[in-house]
């Protein structure tokens, strides 16, 4: 237990091991992967499910291959067909001729992700096939649906609630009874991260192109707010909002392919859109949720698996080699804290900055190039910077002279779980970190620096 009294909402147990997650796997798959749709509506014959081939083992080989600890996936969608033999549907596996009826994708994965990943479920709240969707008793059967799975499934370390919300086989809109739905699932499982457009375990980002805002807060105001009818705006779920109320911190979701549901005349992403997307969401204080799809045959196709550890390559390539090795750190500090605890790897060791204001130092042994800042606030304690900049110390031009000085190389708002800014490459033996504007004293439990063009 920390000596240093938390500011405003902080992460349970539960949400801080899930940002240190920081990649995993979103699988989309079902009678769309067989269709071409991205939308079921629901009337599609059961026996369109076919992967012949399924191999859950191999999507786990993936996802450990591309250095991701947990994997989702989608075990009902909008159409409503279910990928284990639910007793609260006829429209599921049991009904399709594959594995003669007797097929259970659920149990498949989550046998596979045992004891190597964490394994997650996505059940869509609407239903395009069920006659019972838009009335009361719509809620008591998603209520049944989640019992079912996370009693004979389960544990899950996250359960993802889509907000999609439209008409039913029978023309009617559902009203969700959101409050009953988080209700049961703490009862089900209360260390669940329950994602959703407003929490309460994590938020949508608000977009699905791959983008965290550059100033995002972990925290967001929900009071009064629903997860799909009335939630705040897509700009305020991609920000958060200082000051927030609740601890909620935002789920980057998007897909390695233009669809969410695999498409034969579809590719990936390269590595430089991956890579992109990595510094918008991971690198912004969000985790990233990447969709890699299953294809016909149930499993993930070798160009999305090549790409996959091609990215996990280059993350290792370029953060392998923090050029702070060999330096120190100093600046005004409370009791134990000192600053040098910035620049080592354990994560509970910190910089507590003695005053809201307080500038940070790091000298190194030799002038180093670097192109990229990694910063990191003690989020157990709370997220409290809401501006900073970075100065280099290197010649610059002054009054029409060459002189050696401070040079302003970064400006930021937020920080939060880890921030990573890229700049033009520099080379300086010594910078500093100013906060600008904080909402209590600074708490920094990693500095690193980062040359992207090493070889």
């Amino acid at each position: 237990m920390s000596d240093i009294e938390p500011y405003g909402p902080v992460p349970t147990a539960q949400q801080l091991a899930w940002q240190r997650m920081e990649i995993n796997m979103f699988c989309h798959f079902g009678p769309n992967t067989f269709s071409g749709a991205e939308w079921g509506d629901g009337t599609e014959a059961e026996d369109l499910f076919n992967p012949h081939k399924l191999n859950c083992n191999q999507w786990v080989d993936v996802a450990e291959a591309a250095g991701m600890k947990g994997i989702i996936l989608t075990a009902k969608h909008h159409d409503g067909f279910c990928l284990w033999p639910s007793q609260q549907s006829s429209h599921t596996i049991a009904q399709s001729s594959w594995n003669e009826g007797n097929g259970d994708v659920l149990r498949e994965f989550t046998d596979a992700c045992r004891g190597r990943v964490k394994a997650g479920v996505y059940i869509s709240p609407w239903d395009r096939n069920h006659p019972a969707y838009g009335s009361d008793t719509y809620n008591d059967v998603f209520i049944n649906t989640l019992r079912e799975v996370h009693t004979t499934y389960g544990p899950f370390f996250e359960q993802w609630f889509d907000g999609a919300c439209g008409e039913g086989p029978n023309g009617k809109k559902q009203h969700y009874n959101w409050p009953l739905f988080m209700q049961t699932m703490n009862e089900l499982n209360p260390s669940a991260i329950l994602f959703s457009d407003i929490g309460p375990g994590c938020r949508w980002v608000g977009n699905e192109e791959g983008r965290a805002g550059e100033t995002c807060w972990g925290t967001l105001n929900t009071e009064g707010a629903t997860p799909s009818d009335n939630k705040p705006a897509p700009e305020e779920l991609t920000t958060g909002h200082q000051g927030g109320s609740q601890w909620v911190p935002a789920e980057v979701d998007v897909s390695i392919r233009p669809g969410w549901f695999w498409h034969p005349d579809e590719h990936p992403k390269s590595v430089e859109e991956l890579m992109e997307i990595y510094f918008n969401s991971v690198g912004r204080n969000g985790l990233l949720l990447l969709n890699v799809p299953p294809d016909t045959n149930g499993r993930i196709c070798a160009e999305d698996s090549l790409r996959l550890v091609e990215f996990r390559r280059e993350r290792d390539r370029i953060f392998s080699n923090d050029v702070t090795h060999g330096g120190h750190a100093h600046g005004n500090h409370l009791r134990g804290h000192q600053a040098d605890n910035v620049l080592d790897t354990a994560y509970h060791t910190y910089w507590a900055a003695s005053g809201a204001n307080d500038t940070l130092h790091i000298g190194m042994p030799d002038a180093n190039a670097f192109d990229i800042i990694m910063l990191q606030e003690y989020i157990p304690l709370g997220q409290r910077v809401a501006s900073f900049h970075i100065d280099c110390w290197q010649p610059c031009l002054k009054d029409g002279a060459w002189q050696v000085g401070w040079v302003t190389v970064a400006r930021g708002t937020t920080i939060g779980y880890k921030r990573l800014l890229r700049i033009p490459t520099v080379i300086s033996p010594r910078l500093r970190i100013v906060f600008d504007s904080t909402l209590a004293a600074p708490i920094i439990n990693r500095i690193a620096l980062f040359n992207s063009k090493a070889k």
